[in-house]
């Protein structure tokens, strides 16, 4: 029984060590990806894109929008976001073309402020 009992806190040892050796070699494999250019994530949930890296002192400077940069710690990183092909949806200069497609209405260019008023109050009486 007690044979048994050290086998399986062997086994314990052994699988711990191996989960934190994988997690070093993924983390080493995600940080030998760090480039200037390249879009990241932190662990605390900030996007941004890498602009500098110091090796030394172990940080990453991030752009995360235009002209607003920050400086984390370089294991802050967590995530290399790839970039996604985002549809391109079509969005009219005019607002109006959207909502009479939806209601089945005229656009708003052709109402009068009183004709607008009676249709947004008749619009809220659909559910009753």
């Amino acid at each position: 029984m007690t044979i048994l009992l050290f086998v399986m806190l062997g086994i314990f040892i052994f699988m711990m060590f191996r989960r934190n050796k994988k997690t070093q070699q993924q983390q080493a494999t995600l940080q030998s990806q760090f480039a200037p250019g390249v879009e990241v994530m932190t662990s605390f949930g900030l996007f941004g894109r890498i602009v500098s890296i110091d090796d030394e002192d172990n940080k990453v400077v991030l752009e995360l929008s235009p002209g607003n940069l920050a400086t984390v710690h370089r294991q802050a990183v967590t995530k290399i976001v790839e970039p996604t092909a985002a549809e391109a949806t079509a969005v009219p200069d005019d607002a109006s073309s959207l909502t009479a497609e939806e209601h089945g209405s005229a656009p708003a260019g052709n109402e009068t402020p009183d004709e607008t008023l009676k249709r947004l109050n008749d619009e809220g009486k659909k559910d009753i």
